[in-house]
């Protein structure tokens, strides 16, 4: 099963954390503890095409918010 990992690198100018955990989880994102800041659990194997468009959909949901993100899938 594949899993996606975001880690925020905020801005001070940017819009506040509580605002862009809403959007995350919105899209299926949870809180995370070891390591990142979100994770999403797809539930079964995903290919790259699938991850990158989940990527797209995250830098739009984002879009204007100020706010860098590293994503991440592995298989578990």
């Amino acid at each position: 099963m594949t899993s996606t990992f975001l880690l925020l690198q905020l801005d001070s100018e940017g819009a506040p954390y509580a605002e862009i955990a809403e959007i995350l989880e919105d899209l299926g994102f949870r809180p995370e503890t070891e390591g990142y800041d979100f994770r999403y659990d797809w539930g079964r194997p995903v290919t790259i095409a699938e991850t990158l468009g989940f990527a797209d959909r995250i830098q739009e949901a984002l879009r204007g918010k100020r706010i860098g993100f590293r994503i991440e899938s592995s298989e578990d």
